[in-house]
């Protein structure tokens, strides 16, 4: 089977923000990325599910953002919030800062939905069994940023503030809890001015997509008011500012002729303890002795519709990026399913939410997988 494998030329999501820090002259970062130099202040905003071929094909519902400088960046598997959010906050790839899935079997605790730092699919708060701070111990970006002597600022909603997910990968800054879009952009602005450094993060484009398809009227009408804010933003950059506006991933809208419920189907429920991730990227935990089955079973009822491998396979592939980690290898699963085209593994019993929404991420497709990175200077 022939694999889809990362870009070694495309420069990842994680490079963001180290970029930026090596602009602003921070000891301690290096760059990939090609920035100007004499950086004041810097901030990084990610617009959630705002993927290249997206922006590209509605350039006319976005012409703040279609006109700034642009570069094509990817994201890495799994292509969603959890990892891309990982990857900006600590500089590295899955396979490194642990955040594999949406949700991903953590050993001695279970499934744990890492947006909500809650079992998966449901039960109660996992913040004091499951530290964040213990499950990605890793230094962040805004850690070591903070130490070196930057004033550091997390912008995102007031709802997140102290989430296990801020606390796993976003600790190490001031965090600001914002409510809407134009205290997000003062927030920025300020930030920016006081010649800081701050990561901004706003949802809404996502959660449209989600609900009523990629490129649907909705969408479209929500990315003119992310247009807006990005305009708000750059109008108020001072000199030596830089705005890079990125994402965490694209979106794709699924047919639903190419779906499969593995809660109604048992053959793809023989020999598998749990399953996690999400609909187009599935981790696959399976019983003792069972692996040979489930893979050969999953590639039998799964067909054209994903890439079915091993964990092995996968990382060999480098979805996981160049290194994985040996706390980070176990909570893969032993078999993973990546969806290909507009198809899409559904869990209709378990997951009765994700599995009713039309616009969904996840898998290797560079519908999902390439990102815009936008650079607007003072």
């Amino acid at each position: 089977m022939d694999l889809p494998q990362p870009d070694p030329d495309l420069p990842h999501l994680a490079d963001v923000a180290p970029a930026l820090l090596t602009a602003m002259g921070v000891e301690g970062f290096e760059s990939r990325l090609q920035l100007p130099g004499e950086v004041a202040g810097a901030c990084v905003l990610l617009i959630d599910g705002l993927g290249a071929d997206l922006l590209q094909r509605h350039a006319a519902d976005a012409p703040v953002l279609s006109g700034l400088r642009r570069q094509t960046l990817q994201v890495g598997f799994p292509s969603t919030t959890a990892a891309g959010l990982a990857a900006v906050g600590t500089g590295c790839r899955s396979g490194e800062h642990g955040m594999v899935g949406m949700s991903f079997l953590l050993p001695d605790v279970g499934l744990i939905n890492a947006l909500r730092w809650r079992p998966h699919p449901w039960g109660e708060d996992l913040r004091s069994t499951a530290t964040p701070e213990t499950v990605q111990p890793r230094a962040t970006v805004f850690e070591r940023a903070a130490a070196a002597g930057v004033s550091v600022s997390v912008i995102s909603g007031a709802q997140f503030t102290g989430s296990g997910l801020t606390r796993a990968v976003l600790r190490g800054g001031r965090y600001i809890g914002v409510h809407a879009l134009g205290d997000l952009a003062a927030a920025v602005s300020s930030a920016v001015a006081d010649r800081g450094f701050c990561y901004a993060y706003h949802a809404d484009l996502d959660l449209v997509g989600h609900i009523h398809g990629p490129g649907s009227p909705a969408w479209r009408l929500q990315l003119r008011q992310v247009d807006r804010l990005v305009e708000s933003v750059v109008d108020e950059l001072p000199p030596g500012g830089l705005l890079a506006v990125v994402a965490d991933h694209g979106m794709i809208g699924l047919d639903p002729a190419q779906t499969v419920d593995v809660d109604t189907t048992e053959a793809l429920q023989d020999g598998v303890a749990a399953v996690g991730g999400e609909v187009r990227a599935r981790h696959l935990y399976v019983r003792d002795g069972a692996l040979d089955d489930v893979l050969a079973t999953w590639r039998a009822v799964l067909g054209p519709r994903a890439w079915v491998v091993s964990r092995d396979d996968a990382i060999s592939a480098g979805w996981f990026g160049p290194r994985v980690a040996d706390d980070v290898r176990a909570r893969i699963g032993d078999v993973v399913a990546a969806a290909r085209d507009s198809a899409g593994v559904l869990r209709r019993t378990a997951e009765p939410i994700e599995s009713s929404l039309i616009g969904q991420h996840g898998s290797l497709t560079d519908a999902e997988q390439r990102i815009p990175f936008l650079l607007a200077v003072g």
